[in-house]
């Protein structure tokens, strides 16, 4: 057996397969006997077939499977022993002229090379990395939330804003009857919201469902209504059973000691800078995500990379679960060639700054995640064969294994890229930085 290599391009190059009799011949020979042994025909003892009856009637079949065999192994043998990184799969090219009853037979195959490029560590334009602060408004509303998250209920006979109010809606016809606890603030309709005002404890009154809430989920929530109910409902009855007002709690030692332990922290101005840097800590990784996602871009728009086009646009076209035409292949490429470049990119990274991740490392990256989470719950010193027995719960899931892969790699790579390419730090609020990051250009 022969195998030939022809380069069309840097990036597209055709082996040939040679075959002769001698390659296949004695495994086709040894096929067929084992047939014979095994062959139930009509007219004949099993095992008793004529051999030249087993080999008329299977011999071409056998033939054609055991040089595929063979063509495919020497084919990876090849691609292995040289060393040949290629995109894809080697696609046979078709060849009409093939007579599978002749004894030396040559195949074609076309195969798309991995392109060699450079990265671009060398960046001129400096990628923006943003640091997020936590500003005073930001501050400030979240002790708002803690005061009244932590304070009391006060009962009180009259409806204001901000009170919350308990009570019961009902539609006998449409199966509504539901208690719940809103307030007034969420009331959207205004003639609902002076009705509701008014009302007293045991009062009962009557109330249009268009625009009762400031949303259809909402008012879903409320009636505890589903669709159909919602769109055949006109009108509810509304029972006042409770009005309660919520007194912030007061920012003293008992709240400071009950949000972060003892002494901890002892005054407003420690709570300010505490709940400052905590946000800060939580933004870092949000910041840090759009930094990957925008080094992600500047690689991919700036690393040359010449792929083998024509042969990929094959390729998808011929490995499609279902039969693609040309335009649908160029359709596929156009959106997978930007993914793909990323993949050579990235592959390339780890291979040339050595970014290798080991089960130990992946291990106990995972015990360290669920120390991380068992602190956020007062466990501050889990047991060791606790933490071990979790790990291992985790890890025996594969997509749980293979996240926590990714995880790692993304960290090694923000390392490596935070060292080799030039940044421009720029503070930004959150509210900005979200304004930024999420919102669809």
């Amino acid at each position: 057996m022969n195998i030939s290599r022809k380069d069309i391009s840097k990036t597209s190059a055709i082996l040939t397969i040679d075959v002769t009799n001698e390659d296949y011949g004695s495994n086709v020979e040894k096929v067929l006997k084992d047939y014979k042994k095994r062959a139930n025909i009509p007219g004949f003892r099993k095992g008793h077939t004529p051999f030249g009856l087993i080999k008329k009637q299977y011999g071409l079949s056998v033939k054609v499977d055991e040089i595929n065999k063979l063509v495919q192994k020497k084919l990876h043998d090849y691609l292995t022993s040289e060393k040949i990184s290629i995109l894809g799969n080697p696609i046979l090219i078709e060849n009409k002229k093939l007579s599978w009853t002749e004894d030396n037979l040559s195949f074609d195959f076309e195969l798309g090379l991995k392109p060699d490029f450079k990265l671009p560590f060398k960046n001129k334009k400096s990628i923006k990395l943003y640091e997020i602060e936590a500003d005073k408004k930001m501050i400030d509303d979240q002790i708002k939330n803690i005061q009244n998250q932590y304070g009391k209920l006060v009962s009180t006979k009259k409806i204001e804003d901000h009170c919350e109010i308990s009570g019961t809606f009902q539609n006998e016809e449409h199966k509504i009857d539901n208690s719940t606890t809103f307030k007034l603030d969420d009331i959207k309709n205004k003639s609902s919201k002076e009705q509701i005002i008014k009302m007293k404890i045991k009062d009962q009154i009557q109330l249009s469902t268009k625009e009762l809430f400031k949303s259809e989920s909402d008012l879903k929530f409320h009636l505890k209504a589903t669709d159909q109910n919602i769109s055949e409902l006109h009108s509810v009855f509304f029972n006042l059973s409770e009005i309660n007002k919520r007194l912030k709690a007061d920012l003293n030692q008992e709240l400071f000691d009950k949000l972060y332990g003892k002494d901890k922290i002892s005054s407003v101005i420690e709570l300010k800078e505490r709940l400052k840097s905590d946000a800060e800590k939580s933004f870092a990784n949000q910041s840090d995500q759009k930094l990957i996602n925008d080094i992600n871009e500047h690689l991919i728009s700036e690393t040359k990379i010449n792929l083998p086009e024509n042969f990929l646009k094959k390729w998808i076209q011929n490995s499609s679960e279902k039969k693609l035409s040309e335009r649908e292949a160029e359709i596929e490429y156009d959106k997978s060639q930007k993914g793909l470049k990323y993949q050579l990119i990235e592959s390339k990274i780890i291979e040339e700054y050595n970014l290798k991740i080991d089960q130990d490392e992946i291990v106990n990256f995972s015990k360290q995640m669920i120390s991380n989470q068992m602190a956020q719950y007062g466990q501050t010193n889990p047991d060791k064969k606790e933490l071990e027995s979790i790990s291992k719960r985790i890890l025996s899931n594969k997509d749980e294994q293979k996240r926590l892969y990714d995880q790692l790699l993304s960290e090694k790579l923000l390392k490596l890229y935070k060292k080799n390419l030039k940044f421009k730090k720029v503070k930004v609020s959150y509210k900005e930085f979200i304004e930024m990051a999420y919102t669809k250009k």
